[in-house]
């Protein structure tokens, strides 16, 4: 979850909830106009309203019944890949469920609310549940290299079988500690490339590596791309492990450096040039 959410209040009997969340998560309040008196924004129309959030794929919180964001969405639900997390709390603060988006951020936003509102986090997914971990959601600072492939490692994992922890960095991977033992899937834990990935290998890498770029103006993407790959594979540095592309404010709309950064999945840092001098 790359994106801050937006926290929801339909009503008067929700916004001291609304407000504590917003707090906590540090993100913007939207009210309900002519229900909420306080908010960051206001919105006449509830589903109109999260609909477009949720097209925009921005996160959204609503202090709500569940339903009310279940019908906003439900018109836009294609691929749980891509859809942001949406999550729903009750007026009082005594529950929060996240909708969707379980393992792409939704379940650990659920846990950071609860934890803020001294409440309960209604988490579902199986492994969650079972195991205690999504092998799709790592924790913050470490990315999963192969995220196609984790729905056939989890199943392997819930057919009771276990997982062989790997890697120059697993002491570092205490998320992973407590699986159970076995030769079912590997877990690598390391930013070296892993040249036999599957469902029943997965890599998990440390994202510690910064990438600074420039470029000539409109160079050609696919060769600003090529470039980097090949410093990474020189490096012994995998995909997953890059944790931002870096370059001067003036390259901020440079075609080739916006497109590595979405081909690298990760966020892009703009510096003046004298921070960087």
């Amino acid at each position: 979850m790359a994106l801050t959410p937006v926290v929801l209040a339909l009503n008067a009997s929700g916004l001291a909830v609304a407000q504590s969340i917003a707090q906590a998560l540090d993100a913007p309040l939207h009210g309900r106009r002519g229900r909420v008196g306080q908010a960051d924004a206001f919105f006449d129309n509830a589903l109109d309203h999260a609909r477009d959030l949720f097209a925009a794929g921005t996160p959204i919180v609503g202090v709500c019944a569940s339903g009310i964001l279940i019908r906003a969405v439900a018109p836009l639900l294609s691929d749980k890949t891509q859809e942001p997390p949406v999550v729903s709390v009750a007026d009082d603060g005594s529950i929060v469920v996240p909708l969707l988006g379980g393992h792409r951020g939704a379940n650990r936003l659920a846990r950071k609310i609860a934890e803020a509102l001294g409440s309960t986090a209604a988490v579902t997914t199986a492994g969650d549940v079972s195991l205690g971990v999504s092998l799709d959601e790592p924790p913050e600072g470490w990315a999963l290299a192969n995220p196609q492939d984790a729905k056939g490692a989890m199943a392997a994992l819930l057919s009771g079988g276990g997982a062989a922890l790997l890697g120059a960095e697993a002491a570092q991977a205490t998320w992973l500690a407590d699986m159970p033992a076995g030769d079912a899937v590997k877990l690598s834990c390391d930013m070296t490339p892993q040249s036999d990935l599957g469902p029943h290998h997965l890599q998990f890498a440390p994202k510690r590596v910064t990438i600074g770029v420039g470029c000539a103006r409109n160079c050609p993407p696919q060769e600003l791309a090529d470039l980097v790959r090949t410093a990474l594979n020189e490096a012994g540095v995998c995909d997953a492990a890059v944790h931002s592309i870096n370059t001067i404010s003036l390259k901020a709309d440079e075609p080739a450096i916006l497109e590595l950064a979405r081909q690298l999945n990760a966020p892009l840092r703009l510096f003046s040039a004298e921070a960087l001098e």
